[in-house]
């Protein structure tokens, strides 16, 4: 890794080591000193419980609720800031307050508490940003997050104790997030013209995969099928009237 990847790492983990500094340090003072921050959750529909769309993420029932949490949260906002400097704060910061809102409006009325809403919500970014950039790069971080965090899908269904909303809403709110911010791609992701591309050894090159494969969606392939199978019809359908011309012709000659 050269300096300036190094830089860039080192950069990128300061945000997300401040974020879990601020969550250990919040929880421990709550162990030392018996504090119960509980109603600093998200309290949905009540104005006093709205507070919580702010504080909510940074107060765990427990420590192994804080573990759970702390480990990705470090791991996945790392990623997006290291892969995703031009979108990841405005991206984080979206995912953070749109998540506590979606819960505030949305959720049943008890206290939600814990960062794992946001923790959903920054895994369903890296995740559909795989399916709306495209590009190699976002596909295989949407490929790492799934086989690390496959497991977050059981956190959907409802169960006693878990805010299973704040998981549903975080996942719904990083989907939107990655749409919305799609196309601001990084330097990395724009591609560049192959100088080579136009020499005829290598234009003529076959490729295991079509070159569009990644780089159309769904709809412009259908549609360029679609043009393509009527083009051949009317090839078709003008082969087939030219063939009755002829042959018209070559029976009003024979019978002249």
């Amino acid at each position: 890794m050269n300096v300036s990847n190094t830089r860039k790492l080192s950069d990128s983990v300061l945000l997300p080591g401040f974020c879990i500094l601020t969550l250990w340090f919040i929880h421990i003072s709550q162990f030392l000193f018996g504090w119960n921050l509980g109603w600093l959750g998200v309290y949905p529909r009540e104005i006093f419980g709205i507070k919580g769309v702010l504080t909510a993420p940074f107060i765990h029932a427990d420590w192994g609720h804080l573990v759970s949490n702390s480990i990705p949260f470090f791991v996945v906002s790392t990623m997006i800031m290291y892969f995703y400097r031009s979108v990841a704060i405005k991206s984080m910061i979206l995912i953070y307050l749109l998540t506590g809102l979606a819960v505030w409006i949305l959720a049943k009325q008890v206290f939600h508490i814990g960062a794992s809403g946001v923790v959903y919500g920054l895994v369903a970014f890296v995740f559909g940003s795989g399916i709306f950039r495209r590009n190699l790069k976002s596909i295989i971080l949407a490929l790492i997050v799934t086989l690390l965090y496959s497991g977050m899908v059981v956190g959907f269904l409802p169960k006693e104790g878990i805010s299973w909303e704040s998981h549903l809403y975080g996942a719904l709110v990083g989907i939107f997030v990655s749409f919305l911010y799609k196309g601001e791609l990084e330097a990395d992701e724009i591609q560049k013209e192959n100088p080579w591309a136009n020499e005829p050894a290598y234009a003529d090159r076959p490729y295991f995969l079509n070159r569009d494969t990644f780089l159309k969606t769904k709809e412009e392939r259908r549609i360029e099928k679609e043009m393509e199978l009527a083009r051949l019809e009317a090839e078709r359908a003008a082969r087939k009237a030219a063939e009755e011309d002829n042959f018209n012709d070559g029976w009003f000659s024979s019978n002249t």
